[in-house]
């Protein structure tokens, strides 16, 4: 389906007649050339922007985090530059706004004489409006080694004025279009934001996730207190603002004068600032550009570049019964902490950190959505934390699972699309679901987008079984899945709906709906099955019904445990007959194929076990042969990392899996900001799957569960590496955040400046909560830095035992680092657990369901399954007592809905 549209875009591409370029950023009169200790620096000489930035020495040499290669392609009027500044400006006491913008009009520069340590200076006033209220210089400068950016802004009026807005516009390669995978991969980078005010910064990551990465650090008093795209011509060569060109930011200073216009309906990330400059007062702002060695290390770089520095355990998605944990470090002292709205947040001091270079706090959630935590320093520096306050998770998804069965429930039996009944696409500003839109798979119930909803009922059941619940699903797969979206012969259309009047002459098209775009399938279009994608969302379905009829077996009526099992290893073998399209890529949620090769083993079903591992290791040899096996429907993707990371680790090709790990490194952030921690990077599906279309960084769109699967999974092989599970449970964690107080769940959050907000529809969150539901877990560690935490959890007491109450939204899974454990529920909730770090024991509490959560089904017994995942050499812990084992499962009987098991080794 989206093959279609991105040939579309490439072959439109080539074929664009570009308009020649007006020259006017004066490529053609050449550079000036510095080198600092870690970059070769070149400037256009005629506008003085950066036209290159490349790394100098140490394991990059010669990376250019700047798109010089393509730099003649940008050089008109209205493409941005860094070293370009806009800004809005008013006299005092006047209202409207007067605009500045140095890529408008661009006119030479006039060069001023350099000394010291400035290496490069010009006056902006002749690519400046005539009258501009400021008069601005810019200089490049280098300090203690590092290139600094500095605007020195001046009132040049005889009346004060008031700088509404002042932004930097930042240009870093993340241009895709017309390069190889390869190129891609080792060209081009992405850079992310940490909207923190003072605390602010900008990374950078090159795609092979191996490079050091550049921080853009503020100087003096120049917050990062917004993020705004910068818009430019989208017809150009590069295609800017598509797939293969998000497009790029400015980091804003001051955002006054948007707040009161573009952004007058909404509430923004800081609180919006101006600055008021008296009759020749200059004010200095500016950036710094700072290496760091590694991803790993952008933490330990900003504290020694004596920048404030935010960690939040489990990070900053807080479930309103779960206590966080914050910890600061920075030079002076924090003065105070506030938060906005009042009263969301509380927080008292705590003794955890393990040195003098942090401060802790126990952050507690009152007040359900975003908060902005303020923390100003003694020496008035001011850092913001960015939090978004969640129900309980296990209520979160049982609300989620009572709202796709209900609200979002489709039972029409005279639909004559086949698609009742069924969990079909719902749209939250209008509070109906979607019967009809021309994008035909949203109504279609197939693609991400039209299966997301049904797909995460169906993995909720797995998560969190409910009679009612899985009564309907049952239903759904009996009725409409097996035989309306999956054929007999196992193979899954692209939509069951589609726009072809004649054949469906009595059903209402709307009329207001434009039916002339290439999504808008006929019948034969809609019914293709062609695409793999479609068919992992099945066996997703299949397999998760199994798992009820396994371990709940009293909840289901239509079918065995048996026959759900069959169904997944069926579509399996149909997707990879060498039939269907991309079943070579790797696949959306294909993790659960995994568990499902897994199950076949745990219950002895060699013959099918056979036949999945057997077409996996087919695609894996594929892979293992490539150095970017990462190939999707699109020119660069974030999708097919999991599902190769998932191969890899299995037939252990560590070379492969190590590469997909490292590349989710490159566009999965840790920051604190609950929208862009653990927030892999997605931006163009709101065209296929939201209501609100657009190319725009998106907000915990499916990437973010998906990409954290690989993270976590390699965390619990190598349980010191604590920054994976960082980001891991942020990504984790952010499906939750999607899931609003009724129990809808959007697509994903609408991050430019003028929205932020969830967007209308369901689409495709599907796939999210699979990776939320596959991995989520608490993971209980001992910090280096922060001692006994609990990530899903609350510590209880760390001496003797470590004891912690499990909180996460499943309570199936709790993982002890220490000693690799990782134990996982099939049936029951974990409730607490006490460890012995002397002994290596563990003491199980359980519960035959979780606790509180009405309609949560009672276990008839817990089963366990305990692993050891880390080479420690410790090997496995047993069960103590005289427990029996099932399918490799502990099974352990309840006393009043309470079981208590040991563990040791």
């Amino acid at each position: 389906m989206r093959g279609v549209y991105f040939a579309l875009v490439l072959a439109c591409s080539l074929l664009r007649i570009c308009v020649a370029q007006s020259g006017t950023l004066g490529l053609q009169d050449g550079f000036l050339s510095f080198n600092t200790s870690t970059f070769n620096v070149q400037l256009v000489k005629d506008s003085q922007t950066l036209y290159s930035l490349k790394t100098s020495s140490g394991s990059s040499p010669g990376f250019d985090f700047i798109p010089a290669d393509v730099m003649a392609q940008r050089q008109s009027n209205g493409n941005y530059h860094l070293g370009d500044l806009t800004f809005r400006a008013r006299v005092v006491g006047s209202s409207a706004w007067t605009s500045g913008d140095t890529s408008a009009q661009r006119r030479n520069l006039t060069p001023i004489a350099v000394s010291g340590a400035t290496l490069a200076a010009a006056n902006l006033s002749p690519t400046l409006p005539s009258g501009s209220l400021l008069n601005i210089t810019r200089r490049w400068v280098l300090s203690d080694g590092d290139l600094e950016l500095h605007f020195e802004v001046t009132n040049s009026q005889k009346q004060a004025v008031e700088i509404g807005s002042l932004g930097a516009p930042l240009e870093f390669n993340n241009i895709f279009t017309g390069r190889t995978a390869a190129q891609t991969n080792e060209l081009c980078s992405l850079f992310d934001p940490y909207i923190g005010q003072d605390a602010g910064y900008v990374q950078v990551t090159p795609l092979l996730g191996t490079l050091p990465p550049l921080l853009v650090l503020p100087i003096a008093k120049s917050p990062l207190e917004g993020w705004r795209f910068l818009p430019e011509s989208t017809s150009t060569s590069l295609g800017y603002q598509s797939q293969t060109f998000e497009g790029l930011y400015e980091w804003q200073f001051h955002t006054l004068a948007y707040a009161q216009n573009e952004w007058k309906n909404v509430t923004p990330w800081n609180a919006p600032s101006s600055a008021t400059l008296q009759p020749g007062e200059t004010r200095t702002y500016g950036l710094r550009f700072v290496l760091a060695p590694s991803i790993r290390e952008i933490e330990d770089t900003l504290q020694s570049a004596g920048r404030p520095v935010a960690a939040g355990i489990p990070g900053y998605i807080l479930p309103s019964d779960q206590s966080g944990k914050l910890f600061l470090s920075f030079s002076s002292p924090v003065e105070s902490l506030s938060v906005s709205p009042a009263g969301a947040l509380s927080w008292a001091r705590n003794s955890d950190a393990q040195s003098s270079e942090w401060v802790g706090y126990t952050i507690t959630g009152h007040t359900w959505g975003r908060s902005r935590l303020s923390v100003t320093y003694a020496d008035g520096t001011v850092q913001t934390v960015h939090y978004y306050v969640i129900k309980p998770a296990a209520q979160a998804i049982a609300d989620l699972g009572n709202f796709l069965t209900t609200d979002s429930w489709f039972d029409d039996p005279s639909d004559p699309f086949n698609r009742s009944p069924s969990v079909i696409s719902y749209d939250r500003e209008v509070n109906a679901v979607v019967r009809d839109d021309p994008r035909a798979w949203i109504p279609g119930l197939s693609d991400e987008a039209g299966a997301g909803s049904w797909l995460a009922a169906s993995v909720k059941q797995f998560a969190q079984p409910n009679a009612a619940e899985v009564a309907k699903m049952e239903q759904f797969v009996n009725e409409t899945l097996w035989s309306s979206v999956q054929n007999f012969d196992g193979s899954v259309k692209k939509a069951v709906y589609f726009y072809q009047p004649a054949l469906v002459p009595n059903y209402d098209y709307p009329s207001s709906i434009f039916w002339g775009n290439w999504w808008s399938w006929n019948q034969a279009d809609s019914y293709a099955t062609d695409r793999a994608y479609d068919y992992v969302h099945v066996i997703a379905a299949y397999w998760s019904l199994y798992r009820v009829a396994r371990n709940y077996p009293s909840l289901v009526k239509t079918h065995t445990w048996e026959w759900y099992l069959n169904q997944a290893v069926m579509t399996v073998a149909r997707m990879t007959n060498g039939q269907v399209g991309y079943a070579g890529d790797g696949l959306m949620e294909e993790t659960v194929i995994r568990y499902l090769l897994d199950d076949l083993h745990r219950e002895g079903l060699t013959t099918n076990a056979t036949l999945v591992e057997s077409r996996m290791r087919a695609r894996e040899n594929v892979w293992a042969g490539e150095r970017y096996p990462f190939g999707s429907e699109m020119a660069w993707d974030s999708t097919g990392q999991e599902g190769v990371f998932a191969w890899a680790t299995y037939f252990n090709d560590t070379t492969t899996a190590i590469n997909a790990l490292n590349s989710i490194l490159a566009y999965q952030p840790t920051v604190p900001h609950w929208g862009y921690n653990g927030n892999a990077r997605r931006y163009w599906d709101n065209v296929y799957g939201g209501k609100l279309q657009r190319i725009e960084r998106q907000i915990h769109h499916y990437g973010s569960g998906l990409n954290a699967i690989p993270l976590i999974s390699q965390f619990r092989s190598t349980p010191t590496d604590f920054y994976l599970l960082r980001v891991g449970f942020a990504g984790l964690s952010g499906p939750l955040s999607n899931i609003d107080q009724g129990g809808f769940a959007a697509a994903s959050f609408h991050s430019f400046a003028d929205t932020l907000k969830w967007d209308g529809y369901s689409g495709d969150y599907g796939p999210n909560f699979v990776g939320h539901a596959l991995e989520m877990g608490t993971y209980i560690v001992d910090h280096p830095d922060f001692g006994w935490q609990a990530f899903g959890g609350d510590v209880l007491a760390t001496s003797p035992t470590v004891r912690v109450q499990t909180l996460d939204s499943l309570r199936r899974r709790v993982f002890i680092a220490p000693i690799g454990a990782w134990l996982s529920l099939d049936a029951g909730a974990f409730s607490e657990v006490a460890f012995d770090p002397v002994k290596k024991s563990v003491t199980l509490t359980i519960a035959d369901a979780a606790p509180g959560v009405a309609g949560a089904a009672a276990a008839p017994n817990a089963r366990l399954v305990v692993q050891n995942t880390a080479s420690n050499g410790l090997g496995v812990l047993k069960a103590t007592g005289s427990l029996k084992q099932d399918a490799g499962a502990w099974v352990i009987p309840f006393q009043s809905g309470i079981a208590t098991v040991t563990l040791e080794l």
